[in-house]
């Protein structure tokens, strides 16, 4: 059991944040539920046990093969289904990648993210993705994929190749699931972050809020990934980019206190795990993402794109953090108490 004391002689609080992997429907419901700044007060004294709150890790993320997925996401502009598409291209060349790597350590990035629009990756672009992994490292940064569905045998092969972190999001709830994705089930993804983790590779895993689901959804996504094995390492909390020609064009916008909301109970039942403020941040005021990093973001996303999306640009990110008094990490460290 955790301590946390904080404020000062004179004001003394005590808030236990224990690791745990048997959270309820009830009691993350009941989270969402506190009013704010009670809401609040708990996400930060969480986030203080185990990281320094004015510290903020830095990714890249590079799309380095888009477009032609044949997965019916309705969220993605990458599907060839959609009425409105990427245009699909070929797997990159090693040395390209690489190129974009160094500029990534450059700008103060720590790890090198790469996704590719695959339902699960050929072996032979496998082989090319190793080369990746391997030259990426070479250069320092810490090394994440992004395929789609994994075998066993591929795992391995991605392990052996020195690779960090494999993401891979529930996206949703699984009650939600279905509204969302028709082509691969809340089973698969569970099966590839159980090949992930057994594997010894870190997860990267959370969802996408915006795609007209409920309260009840966001809390049942949470605690999905709370209740895995191991808690995530790392959970990119996504707002949906309303794509024209993708089925969620016309969601609803979500309301950013909801938002809030997310991002502070996920802090809570995941205390140890980064918590990335992912996609849509184009779509949030400088207000709405400075409640989220008090809510206990500590991760973002730097450089012009993410994928085939925009994102901010690195000036008004690090304008951000001047005024909030917060840096950009030198280097990953391991959650500690």
């Amino acid at each position: 059991m955790l301590s946390h004391k904080t404020l000062s002689d004179d004001f003394i609080i005590e808030e236990t944040f224990p690791i745990r992997h048997d959270w309820t429907r009830e009691e993350v419901s009941a989270l969402f539920a506190l009013p704010l700044p009670e809401l609040m007060f708990k996400a930060q004294s969480a986030h203080r046990i185990y990281f320094d709150p004015t510290k903020i890790q830095v990714s890249t993320l590079l799309s380095i093969k888009s477009g032609g997925c044949p997965e019916d996401c309705a969220y993605c502009p990458q599907s060839a289904g959609h009425e409105e598409k990427i245009k699909a291209d070929r797997l990159m060349a090693v040395d390209k990648v690489l190129e974009k790597a160094r500029e990534a350590k450059a700008e103060g990035a720590t790890r090198f993210c790469m996704g590719a629009a695959w339902r699960s990756p050929k072996d032979h672009d496998l082989e090319t993705v190793c080369a990746m992994i391997e030259g990426v490292k070479d250069l320092g940064l810490e090394t994440c994929v992004t395929l789609g569905m994994l075998n066993l045998e591929q795992t391995l092969k991605l392990k052996k190749a020195g690779l960090d972190y494999y993401n891979h999001n529930l996206d949703t709830s699984e009650e939600h699931y279905e509204k969302i994705i028709s082509t691969r089930t809340y089973q698969d993804r569970l099966d590839t972050l159980a090949f992930v983790r057994d594997a010894g590779i870190k997860v990267c895993c959370g969802g996408i809020l915006g795609m007209n689901e409920q309260e009840a959804d966001r809390a049942s996504m949470i605690r999905s990934l709370a209740n895995l094995p191991k808690h995530p390492e790392s959970v990119p909390i996504n707002l949906l980019i309303r794509v024209k020609g993708t089925p969620l064009e016309d969601a609803e916008t979500i309301d950013p206190l909801d938002f809030v909301r997310t991002i502070a109970v996920t802090r809570i039942v995941m205390p140890q795990s980064y918590v990335r403020l992912a996609a849509g941040r184009t779509e949030m005021s400088p207000e709405m993402q400075t409640l989220c990093y008090l809510a206990g973001v500590n991760s973002i996303f730097l450089g012009q794109r993410l994928l085939t999306c925009p994102n901010p640009e690195k000036s008004s990110d690090l304008t951000l953090f001047n005024k909030l008094g917060l840096q950009i990490a030198d280097k990953m460290v391991e959650a500690s108490a």
